[in-house]
């Protein structure tokens, strides 16, 4: 991946360094999607494992760990950060590359960043690939993460945020449920999972972990005040299901 520059518009926060990485992977045959078990970036192609990115808005020692955790789960991670032009000089990036190069390549890390300078031009550089390094894999965190990837639809996070809720593929499906119970009102379990083809639609309904459904009778469910306040705060979540 080496040498290759996506630009964009200039990055204020941490949220706003996932378009330029996802464009960038996207240009390189990847399907992205943020916030995959506790991934900022996922990256898939067809007959490759994954490649994970993990988003700072400068070199740190918690982005390093971060890093060397995701190792358990793909041997392509990635740890990409800003730099910025004007401060570039007083940065623990610029005062200490080589040496941060020399620890990620012993570590089996890649590296990125992405520049902001004066022109508002976002410039995502990959400074170091990672090597052909294969700590002991988790194989069921790695089937975890692949099935989560699989299971969500569309790529509703974005990665790197912290405080909104993120959208796993069980949240998917319950706000499947949640908008057709919304839409028709009680209904028996047998024809919600029919109607949404949510096949863990019972599971879902039974476990109730958001507190947005109740049993009105043997097998029949309706919404909840909660699930009824859900929709407001889910809003363009389940726009984004109404359209599929």
């Amino acid at each position: 991946m080496a040498g290759e520059s996506v630009a964009g518009r200039k990055l204020l926060k941490e949220t706003e360094l996932y378009q330029p990485v996802k464009a960038y992977l996207q240009t390189q045959g990847y399907e992205v999607k943020s916030e995959v078990c506790g991934c900022d970036v996922v990256a898939v192609r067809e007959g490759e494992g994954p490649v994970i990115v993990e988003l700072k808005t400068g070199f740190t020692l918690p982005l390093l760990l971060q890093g060397v955790d995701r190792l358990a789960v793909s041997d392509a991670v990635y740890l990409a950060f800003a730099v910025n032009e004007v401060a570039a000089k007083n940065s623990l990036w610029q005062k200490n590359r080589k040496e941060i190069k020399k620890l990620c390549r012993r570590l089996g890390l890649g590296l990125m960043t992405i520049q902001i300078n004066q022109r508002r031009d976002d410039i995502v550089e990959v400074h170091l690939d990672p090597l052909l390094y294969k700590p002991r894999k988790n194989a069921k965190r790695q089937g975890l993460l692949l099935r989560e990837f699989e299971l969500r639809v569309g790529d509703p996070n974005q990665g790197g945020m912290t405080r909104r809720t993120i959208i796993t593929a069980y949240r998917q499906d319950a706000l499947r449920c949640l908008k057709h119970l919304t839409d028709n009102g009680p209904t028996k379990l047998a024809d919600l999972r029919h109607a949404t083809g949510v096949m863990r639609a019972a599971g879902i309904l039974q476990n109730d972990h958001y507190g947005w459904f109740e049993r009105v009778a043997r097998g029949v469910y309706q919404v909840t005040a909660k699930g009824e306040a859900a929709q407001e705060a889910f809003a363009d979540v389940l726009a984004g299901i109404a359209a599929e």
